[in-house]
């Protein structure tokens, strides 16, 4: 990062660890993470590209570490509905808290937008990125069957946002974290 005030959602979070805004360079290397983490689900690249494009709905982030990207989490929020779109950490950076760090920035972006409710879709073999949503307040209300190109059904989480804020998580509390949403 370079000196002066940084962006607007971006800044060190801990442990050596930057959450910033992800950019149109940061593509191929996210890309490059999702194609690896979620082999039978990647996006295309051309879908990045796209997401990105629309400012206006749309918040994504990149977790950096040692010089790379390590995590990466975007965002759509249609008040009063924000949903995550994505949420991913590398396996070798888990439990440092990057995911937590990464889905609390969602969680207050949705709140500044002014969505109500936060949902989003979460592999149902995948109890780690359930536990992490569970954490955060999130509660299972529906089931898509066979949502993921494998065949795995998809748990509809939601996090009602009225009311005071949740307290906030950092990198320092070490949770374990990892998935797409």
């Amino acid at each position: 990062m370079t000196a002066g005030a940084p962006a607007a959602g971006s800044g060190p979070a801990s442990g050596g660890v930057t959450l910033r805004p992800m950019t149109a360079a940061d593509i191929p290397a996210v890309h490059a993470l999702e194609v690896r983490l979620f082999p039978v689900d990647a996006w295309p690249l051309q879908m990045f590209s796209d997401e990105l494009s629309q400012t206006d709905t749309r918040h994504y982030l990149v977790a950096e570490a040692d010089g790379g990207i390590v995590g990466y989490a975007g965002l759509m929020c249609i008040e009063p509905i924000a949903d995550v779109q994505t949420i991913a950490v590398v396996p070798e950076q888990e439990g440092r808290g990057i995911g937590s760090a990464l889905l609390t920035r969602l969680i207050a972006e949705s709140r500044r937008r002014r969505a109500a409710d936060v949902l989003l879709e979460v592999r149902a073999d995948n109890p780690r990125a359930q536990q992490l949503y569970r954490r955060f307040g999130f509660e299972q209300i529906h089931i898509r069957p066979r949502y993921y190109r494998d065949g795995v059904d998809a748990l509809i989480m939601r996090l009602t946002l009225t009311g005071p804020a949740t307290p906030g998580h950092t990198l320092d509390d070490n949770p374990e974290e990892t998935g797409q949403a």
